[in-house]
């Protein structure tokens, strides 16, 4: 396998991207920043498994859940015999076995590489790429983003809460087993408008909902205590309205001053669905965020047949290497309409990440006893959505 990726490196980078879903490029840099935490030393018995080599596995097993035949050029006929051979394991549902035929390196070799190095990653990424705001003028360049890109002022991320599914965990019982009748642990983040992870609490049992898994985070205990450094409210654009910088969330979510939610779907009045429309355009950054990560490091797709603890910092690597990528703008990684885009007359053009299918959504429970100040808020900024100040020239053709 080795041999394979220098002849892909030197011969054939469109291959080299398909397979590792990043440039050379971008392997060299990320190389680079792990290799001092990975590399071993050779002894007498045998040479080590080079720093690159234990990379180029770990790459491989984000990559490849249950990859495709058409993942691949039709033509590159040695990389789809390596398809074929992971697809004949994938299907006994044995990613380390399918590697180690692949790599020639023994399966629990493998499983070691695999935790060793995503711990690595983790650990020599999360401080430039996976680090949740701690200043005002932080908090305001995301909502910039999200002002400049989806309309909606005041945002400081888009929230939800996605399901990742494993094996049963030995003498777990009931308490990794969801609504869906499956076993998973659960992932709530927060994205940027740049379908970046500014904020992941993972290895949540999969039975809570969206509203509990909220309620128990250390995220809603920061916000409770006022210590992220959020900016103080704020006129909305072009008015003398006051409103507080918020989170984005679907309607399982609590309503509150920091974390605005749509209006209930049932019996919406005009403005309503304005307000509910303008906040699906900001929320679409997180459905975009989690479809992007499922459907280019297809682990996420499967039954990951380890234990819980170690999903979670397979999980954690993987949202790094994801923002990782997507600061270097790595069409590798996110080639072109791959996300949700919008036409001249802003309709919305599905990306191609929503044919390759998407995490399950946490379940639906919605949250309760919202403040009269929350609600009051948010009749504010559905006014403000209808104002020649607010409003935006398609919103009425939306809804």
């Amino acid at each position: 396998m080795s041999v394979l990726l220098t002849e892909l490196e030197e011969t054939d980078r469109k291959g080299f991207r398909e397979f590792l879903r990043m440039s050379v490029e971008d392997f060299q840099l990320l190389l680079g920043k792990v290799e001092p935490l990975i590399r071993k030393t050779d002894t007498k018995m045998r040479r080590a498994i080079s720093a690159r080599q234990r990379l180029s596995v770990t790459l491989r097993f984000l990559a490849t859940g249950r990859p495709k035949w058409n993942d691949f050029e039709q033509n590159d006929v040695l990389l789809n015999l390596i398809i074929y051979t992971h697809n004949l394991f994938a299907f006994l549902g044995e990613s380390f076995r399918s590697l180690s035929f692949q790599y020639r390196i023994g399966r629990s070799t493998v499983g070691l590489i695999v935790m060793e190095t995503c711990e690595a990653l983790y650990n020599v990424l999360k401080e430039d790429h996976m680090k949740t705001p701690t200043t005002e003028s932080e908090w305001r360049e995301i909502a910039s983003g999200f002002e400049d890109k989806c309309q909606f002022p005041h945002c400081l991320g888009a929230i939800d809460g996605k399901h990742i599914y494993i094996q049963p965990p030995a003498n777990s019982g009931s308490s990794f087993y969801n609504y869906k009748g499956r076993f998973s642990i659960v992932l709530m983040a927060v994205v940027d408008a740049n379908y970046k992870f500014i904020y992941a609490s993972v290895g949540t049992q999969g039975r809570m909902s969206d509203a509990s898994l909220f309620g128990h985070s250390d995220l809603r205990s920061a916000m409770d205590r006022d210590v992220l450094h959020f900016p103080r409210p704020e006129p909305l654009p072009n008015t003398d309205l006051i409103m507080p910088y918020m989170f984005v969330g679907d309607e399982a979510f609590p309503l509150r001053s920091d974390l605005i939610k749509p209006y209930p779907h049932r019996n919406l009045d005009h403005g309503q669905r304005i307000f509910n429309y303008r906040l699906s355009r900001a929320r679409r950054t997180v459905e975009n965020a989690f479809g992007i990560l499922a459907n280019r490091l297809r682990v996420f797709l499967t039954n990951i047949s380890i234990e819980p603890d170690k999903v979670t910092c397979i999980t954690l690597a993987a949202l790094a290497l994801h923002n990782f990528l997507r600061e270097k703008s790595s069409e590798a990684y996110v080639p072109p309409v791959f996300v949700d885009t919008e036409d001249e007359n802003h309709r919305v053009i599905a990306g191609t990440w929503r044919r390759g299918g998407d995490l399950d959504s946490v379940a639906l429970s919605r949250a309760r006893n919202a403040t009269t100040t929350a609600k009051d808020q948010r009749d504010l900024l559905k006014a403000y959505f209808q104002s020649s100040e607010g409003s935006v020239d398609w919103q009425e053709d939306m809804i």
